[in-house]
């Protein structure tokens, strides 16, 4: 069984894509680079609508790395509750917003290397960061990026870090934030984990997904 699409069909489906969601972006609240880090390490594990109802009051009350320090992991886990995994994510916070200030003047740091040396930051989080608040191109994947680009064979992968590679391979570096943004959109739209709209789908005809659920 086919288990990757060609180079050509590759770049066909990122153009259909592109035609499906031309207004495709981050989903997160924010309005710089710090909010997008708090926000993101936020969202593991938890919808963006929640991160961005938590958010909406915890970001007009906290501006700066200084102020979650002063309120402390355990304050800040009873205003970040509803995202789940509180207490983890508020001493992540906390800690990462120490080092935020004592190694980087309070700024967040600019490139992947060095965002993953926060804790609470793993790669996704940090291409995520990267790339939509530096413009430095990058795929975060995550579960839709990841379920979406192995089923229609962008990818051929059974780990993110294989998927990443993969889809760098297929996708030109210029459009790798977009197309991020765009796999994720169809994965909440169209391609869902459970039961996945193939019929109606702008893509079942080069996916592989599809294609073999078919028996084409």
């Amino acid at each position: 069984m086919k288990k990757k699409l060609t180079k050509l069909e590759k770049l066909k489906v990122i153009e259909i894509l592109e035609e499906m969601y031309p207004d495709a972006r981050a989903e997160l609240d924010f309005t710089n680079p710090f909010e997008l880090l708090i926000a993101t390490i936020l969202s593991a594990q938890c919808t963006d609508v929640r991160v961005n109802k938590t958010t909406k009051g915890l970001f007009s009350e906290l501006k700066a790395p200084q102020d979650y320090i002063y309120l402390g992991t355990s304050e800040l886990e009873k205003r970040i509750r509803s995202c789940g995994l509180s207490n983890s994510k508020s001493n992540n916070i906390v800690e990462t917003c120490r080092i935020l200030v004592e190694k980087y003047n309070g700024n967040v740091p600019t490139t992947i290397e060095e965002l993953m040396t926060l804790p609470g930051v793993g790669r996704k989080t940090a291409n995520v960061v990267a790339s939509n608040a530096f413009g430095i191109p990058a795929i975060a994947v995550d579960t839709h990026v990841f379920r979406v680009s192995n089923r229609i064979g962008l990818a051929n992968s059974k780990n993110v870090d294989g998927t990443e590679k993969d889809l760098q391979k297929a996708i030109p570096k210029y459009m790798w934030t977009k197309a991020h943004h765009m796999i994720i959109f169809h994965g909440r739209r169209v391609c869902k984990a459970r039961n996945p709209s193939c019929i109606s789908c702008n893509l079942n005809t080069y996916c592989l997904y599809y294609r073999n659920e078919e028996k084409i």
